[in-house]
């Protein structure tokens, strides 16, 4: 199948881009709060909206009295707050329920695109008879009698950690150029690595088989002044291809090899005037080098 000059600038960056160090992520503090509740009451906490793929959530709970931690469709949850009758709340859609719970680190995958609200419940009734559910009858008289459930949420983010400044790469061209073709070969001074394995992408077509290669300069220069040193000349690169006439292929650079150049010669001979197109990329850093 053939790969357009195009695709292969693409595939040759997503390549580039895995060289960089990784990015790693973890959980990290974003904010607390601090609620107090009444026995048989509720606090709604954060709402988390979820991509397509959905999403994690990941809290830190710590309760004076155990409480039930539950998430909730927040749609479901608001329209269900109108109702008059408070057991409308149990016939919601409850994930991730968890009872009894002082201290823990709560967390819970969600389903992709469809709000959801952390829902915190005081387990304790009137006559501190612990709940077996999310939902209780609400008593606030006994707010005068019972001392209130001190109760304190650390919310998470998932963010970068370390390698969070990536370098940036862009492509630049080198060479874009038609030329007529000649019995001796044809050199082209390219540049000096900035980095190992920085790519350069060739793309070459010509009338004729060509063989094309890219090799550290004193190489070709020794191919510019003795021709028939090339084939040994080959032999200190794996970035070549023999009797091509249409093709583009990718290349990486060894940084201790120096400054390098490009070396095209036909393959057969020829008469005529004939002419072959040449165009070579490489990528470079453009920001954030350093990193």
């Amino acid at each position: 199948m053939k790969v357009t000059f195009t695709l292969a600038l693409l595939l040759c960056a997503i390549a580039q881009s895995s060289t960089a160090q990784q990015k790693t992520f973890d959980w990290t503090r974003a904010s607390d709060e601090e609620v107090r509740l009444d026995p048989a009451d509720y606090h709604a906490g954060r709402v988390y909206r979820p991509g397509p793929g959905g999403g994690n959530m990941h809290i830190d709970i710590q309760a004076k009295q155990p409480v039930t931690i539950a998430m909730a469709f927040a749609d479901e949850w608001n329209n269900a707050l109108q109702q008059p009758d408070p057991a409308t709340l149990s016939n919601l859609t409850y994930r991730c329920m968890r009872e009894h719970v002082t201290t823990t680190i709560y967390e819970c995958h969600l389903p992709s695109e469809r709000p959801m609200v952390l829902i915190i419940q005081d387990e304790r009734t009137p006559n501190r008879a612990n709940l077996t559910g999310i939902v209780a009858v609400l008593n606030r008289g006994a707010k005068k009698f019972i001392s209130p459930n001190d109760l304190k949420i650390t919310y998470y983010s998932w963010t970068c950690v370390t390698n969070c400044i990536q370098p940036e790469y862009q492509w630049f061209r080198l060479v874009k150029e038609k030329y007529e073709l000649t019995s001796v070969p044809k050199i082209y001074s390219l540049l000096t690595p900035k980095r190992d394995g920085q790519q350069l992408s060739v793309k070459i077509k010509a009338p004729i088989p060509m063989t094309i290669a890219v090799l550290p300069s004193k190489f070709a220069d020794q191919i510019y002044d003795k021709p028939d040193t090339m084939s040994s000349a080959l032999s200190n690169t794996s970035c070549k291809q023999r009797g091509v006439q249409s093709l583009t292929f990718d290349c990486h650079f060894n940084l201790t090899d120096g400054p390098q150049s490009l070396v095209i010669k036909p393959d057969t001979s020829f008469s005529g005037h004939k002419k072959a197109e040449i165009e070579l990329q490489t990528v470079r850093c453009i920001a954030n080098c350093g990193q």
